[in-house]
């Protein structure tokens, strides 16, 4: 494993952290009273916050399967979050026990937890990477220790690009990932939208900034502007919940509404 060591992290508990709330609603247990707190108000602007992590976690593991069984045996996850099984790597290496994954993120809380994502079979190979999404550098030279990059890697940024605005190079992100990898790979984003309810997006908006934190709900058309130059599998940029639900893990959720959230793959020519 590379970066920091885990016995000498240091958890800050003073404010919430998305990946702590994300664990909160997918009903883990770790996560502290403050990520609890704001994830409880953010239901009050939205109910359907356990669903949307839950529908955003199904479209992972239906995405990772796809591109398995499409002879992808290569995949760089960055913005892991908290590991809740089964994550990426025992889907992949369940349809490819050769599969080889790097997972990335920034969190402590991750980091301290990473032995649960480095159990691989002994075909494939799985390692973890502390480090900021926004050093994409740093990621793809450290993500090269275990994956070729002569063969096609997929690229996941999944529930990661709308805590980037785009003053602070949410796109530059994208396409200084996607330049390094080789023709064949696949970018797979999955991201929270504004279109279905935008008075609520705004104040869940507004909670983060007060926080001190970033939230960036994006439009169908601003998803879709980061697979400018690849070209996207069926069904293009759809609701998560409706990306190949053939594949399983389809969540049912109560009500006529769509859960707000886009996801989509695409393959670099």
């Amino acid at each position: 494993m590379t970066g920091q060591d885990p016995h000498s992290i240091e958890i800050d508990t003073s404010k919430p952290h998305p990946a702590r709330m994300y664990d909160w609603f997918l009903g883990g247990k770790d996560n502290y009273p403050v990520d609890e707190q704001m994830a409880r108000q953010l239901l009050a602007v939205d109910a359907r916050g356990r669903d949307m992590a839950r529908v955003n976690r199904a479209f992972m593991h239906r995405a990772t399967r796809w591109l398995a069984e499409n002879g992808v045996r290569q995949f760089l996850d960055i913005g892991t979050g908290i590991p809740t099984a089964p994550n990426l790597h025992q889907i992949a290496q369940q349809a490819a026990p050769d599969a080889r994954v790097v997972y990335c993120d920034n969190d402590p809380i991750v980091l301290a937890h990473a032995a649960a994502l480095l159990r691989s079979t002994p075909q494939g190979a799985t390692e973890y990477i502390q480090a900021d999404a926004r050093k994409p550098e740093t990621i793809l030279a450290q993500a090269a220790e275990v994956l070729d990059f002569d063969e096609p890697i997929a690229l996941s940024l999944l529930a990661l690009l709308h805590f980037i605005d785009d003053e602070d190079g949410a796109g530059d992100l994208v396409d200084k990932l996607v330049e390094q990898l080789p023709s064949g790979s696949y970018l797979v984003l999955s991201h929270t939208t504004g279109d279905f309810n935008p008075e609520g997006a705004a104040q869940a908006r507004a909670m983060y900034k007060a926080r001190g934190m970033t939230l960036r709900p994006r439009s169908r058309a601003e998803l879709t502007a980061f697979f400018d130059g690849l070209e996207l599998v069926e069904p293009g940029v759809s609701l998560s919940a409706e990306w190949h639900p053939e594949l399983g893990e389809v969540i049912g959720v109560p009500g006529d509404e769509p859960i707000p959230g886009y996801a989509a793959v695409a393959r670099k020519p």
